[in-house]
């Protein structure tokens, strides 16, 4: 080979060897950007890791979850968009795992406690838009922590608001009091029933506030009297008829309601703005609480849905649910087993 060809060879050589480095050095730049990104999470979220293992583990889950979350957004064809929020670092399994209801009925047993009373079917007129919190019926947003309690936090939500609309006051009542005293079907963090719920406080009487009885998120021994009644009272509770939004309004037009949707999807998992169109069945699996309805700008009709994962999930703890849609169990289900409780 002659010197030309050999500086020729060597000059590739360089070549493809710089090519080669910068595109390591570009993979690895995103890789350390994500890195630090992972770390700022952790250090927000106060999440430690038991070892470099799980650490390692944990941040391929984010990374994944990162680039779905900004694919999802970069491709911009919904009226809804996904963040990063305290479920970044868990496999779609393990948020469902270790959030959703454990508890599972069939679908048959869900409409065998359909009851005939609905007292709002006679209603023929209703405002075009609600919102319970505007008028001082809605509690700030709470957060359920690890504990499957999300039935719990619903039935709640709802009394909160039926005592503000019939005492004219406020008051953060307590859902640890259900997770720890109602028993049958529904077994405190594994998972429940806004039904037995409302049973449970129906034959007591009443609820305990927040203050008297706070919150742990873990299954604890009851510590109420069948006597002590507590700050709240109801009567018992009704059933919106199932499969109707049109039904579904007109309670929501009188009160907060409870309502089951399925929420395992990635979608709802990293909800964080606009009015939500998520691919999802009626595989009920999650008890939030409508707490009014009303229309985007753009004409959408939507539900406006409280939860109980903290105010950094959705907008600020809230969820705008596509509304009017042509199945008739509504979106995620949330149409196919909505109650309410009665004083």
């Amino acid at each position: 080979m002659g010197s030309f060809g050999q500086n020729n060879y060597v000059l590739i050589l360089l070549l493809v060897f710089t090519l080669w480095n910068s595109h390591v050095v570009s993979r690895r730049l995103p890789e350390a950007l994500l890195s630090e990104k992972h770390e700022k999470w952790m250090a927000h979220h106060g999440r430690v890791y038991k070892d470099a293992a799980e650490r390692e583990k944990r941040f391929q889950i984010f990374k994944n979850n990162l680039q779905f979350i900004e694919s999802f957004n970069a491709a911009g064809d919904k009226p809804f968009n996904l963040s990063i929020n305290r479920f970044a670092d868990l496999h779609n399994e393990e948020f469902k795992a270790l959030l959703i209801n454990g508890q599972k009925k069939e679908h048959s047993e869900w409409t065998a406690t359909e009851t005939s009373s609905f007292r709002y079917d006679s209603v023929t007129e209703i405002p075009a838009t609600v919102d319970w919190r505007k008028k001082g019926a809605v509690t700030p947003i709470k957060d359920q922590g690890t504990c499957r309690s999300c039935w719990a936090f619903s039935a709640v939500a709802t009394i909160e608001g039926l005592h503000h609309i019939t005492k004219g006051e406020l008051v953060s009542l307590s859902e640890q009091e259900l997770v720890d005293c109602v028993r049958g079907d529904s077994e405190g963090c594994i998972g429940g029933y806004v039904e037995d719920a409302f049973e449970f406080l129906a034959k007591k009487g009443g609820i305990a506030s927040e203050t008297n009885y706070p919150y742990k998120g873990v299954n604890k021994s009851c510590k109420v009297e069948k006597e002590s009644h507590g700050v709240a009272k109801i009567k018992g509770y009704e059933k919106v008829p199932a499969n109707s939004e049109k039904a579904l309004m007109k309670a929501v037009a009188h009160q907060p309601v409870s309502a089951y949707v399925e929420a395992g999807e990635y979608a709802f998992q990293f909800y964080s703005s606009g009015i939500f169109t998520g691919k999802c069945g009626t595989e009920i699996d999650h008890s939030v609480t409508v707490v009014g309805y009303g229309k985007g700008g753009d004409g959408s009709k939507y539900w406006l849905v409280k939860n109980s994962w903290g105010t950094e999930w959705g907008e600020k703890g809230y969820m705008r649910m596509k509304r009017d849609i042509r199945a008739k169990e509504g979106l995620c289900g949330i149409a196919t087993s909505a109650s309410y409780p009665t004083v």
